[in-house]
């Protein structure tokens, strides 16, 4: 059993690989590690942290800190809502004048988030599989921040103040799992959209969990985001490879 669930998580790897070597797209690493712990049957807490790397690998996107909870209302309906530390390693931006000449270039910098989200949650059970679908609205909220950049007219460094910014977004998250018959691992996929006033971002995400024993779980995922609207905060179309690990208490 331990060399088929093996075999089957090796093979997700291999697959994603051939999407890592395309041109013209970002391509990251994700490491999680969560612990969970059960209140009771319907309530439970969570602490977690995250690693993030983007530029093909080699550059640290950022870490993230998360404590949440979340209480089960009904048999098919959950709330839950959390709260997340972020310090974002900011890409550095060089701006030009109207003859296309440099004018400035601020180095990338690293830079702390508060983020706050609530979801609901509807889960449906048919046969084997089961689907849920997410709506979380999640508020984001940018500190001011100084940075340096390098004036090339002037050639001499500067101060340059970054003003606080908060941010509202709706993210929409279907999944489908499929529980395969004695078998510890769950394989699964979702595609979830980031909406504003527009659809900004859009994820799709397929892996698997491993419950290796009650309460130890591992995850293998890969996910390919389009994002419509890139800033300094995402690398469009990403594509992720992610290992998580959650105790269950």
């Amino acid at each position: 059993m331990r060399q088929r669930i093996f075999h089957i998580m090796l093979l997700l790897s291999i697959v994603s690989i051939p999407t890592f070597a395309q041109k013209n797209n970002g391509s990251g690493l994700e490491l999680g590690a969560e612990g969970e712990y059960k209140i009771s049957k319907k309530a439970s807490v969570s602490l977690g942290t995250e690693f993030r790397t983007r530029n093909s690998f080699k550059t640290v996107d950022r870490w993230s800190f998360s404590v949440g909870g979340s209480y089960k209302i009904l048999s098919p309906l959950k709330i839950s809502g959390g709260y997340t530390l972020l310090y974002n390693n900011n890409i550095e931006k060089i701006n030009y004048d109207d003859y296309g000449e440099v004018k400035n270039w601020r180095p990338s910098y690293w830079g702390i988030r508060h983020r706050f989200n609530v979801s609901l949650t509807g889960i449906l059970k048919v046969k084997r599989f089961t689907f849920s679908l997410r709506e979380r609205w999640q508020y984001t909220y940018r500190p001011e921040k100084t940075t340096r950049r390098y004036d090339f007219r002037d050639e001499a460094w500067e101060d340059k103040t970054i003003s606080g910014k908060g941010k509202n977004i709706l993210r929409s998250r279907l999944q489908i799992d499929y529980n395969i018959r004695k078998c510890k691992i769950t394989p699964y996929v979702n595609a979830e959209l980031f909406n504003s006033c527009v659809v900004e971002k859009i994820r799709v995400i397929g892996g698997a969990n491993w419950n290796v024993t009650k309460h130890h779980q591992l995850s293998l995922y890969y996910r390919y985001q389009k994002d419509f609207e890139p800033d300094e905060d995402f690398d469009p179309n990403m594509h992720t490879l992610g290992v998580g690990y959650k105790f269950k208490f």
